[in-house]
């Protein structure tokens, strides 16, 4: 366990000290994740949001992750709703299923704001690999997520949330990284 708190500390250090957009803290019961968020101005239009993360469970398991996603409003004048197109990169060490396993996949998110004094956001997003973008024993890699966002500060938002990730392997088995809900927080600079 001191082992994950150190290496926690050192992601948020390393994020603190380079010019990153924020920090993105998910808690739950048997799992952590820390994720460090930056952008590209660089890419299409607007833009795109990138993260690097880590997750780890009570029981040994790790899963580190790289994420783009390209956001934007549809046509139209609705400010309030945004689509979001994007790709992730996972890698994982299961140690209760003595497995380790890889994925590339394609990830879509849409965002609904309701906006007040104290906005709030509904968030669902999705992650899917198959068995050819899938490797080192991974058959296929699911990820969803829903999420309600209250704008705490305009740089810092609370969240409450369920998430599911699951793969599953060549062998035929099944293991469920995440299952349940979760509490966090994003900061950004």
């Amino acid at each position: 366990m001191l082992k994950k708190i150190a290496f926690a500390i050192t992601l948020l250090a390393i994020s603190a000290q380079s010019h990153s957009r924020g920090i993105d803290i998910k808690l739950a019961d048997e799992m952590a994740e820390f994720t460090y968020l930056t952008e590209s101005s660089t890419f299409g239009y607007g833009g795109a949001d990138i993260g690097f993360g880590i997750l780890f469970t009570e029981d040994d398991d790790y899963q580190i992750n790289a994420g783009i996603m390209v956001t934007g409003n549809p046509a139209g004048n609705n400010k309030a709703l945004q689509f979001g197109v994007g790709g992730k990169l996972v890698f994982v060490t299961l140690d209760a299923a003595n497995e380790d396993a890889g994925a590339v996949a394609i990830a879509g998110q849409l965002r609904y704001i309701i906006a007040s004094e104290m906005p709030i956001a509904f968030v669902v997003g999705a992650a899917f690999a198959p068995s050819v973008t899938s490797f080192s024993g991974a058959d296929q890699y699911s990820e969803f997520e829903f999420a309600i966002e209250l704008e705490v500060t305009p740089s810092a938002r609370a969240y409450l949330g369920y998430r599911n990730i699951e793969y599953e392997f060549d062998g035929g088995g099944e293991f469920e990284l995440d299952d349940g809900a979760h509490i966090g927080v994003k900061f950004e600079f």
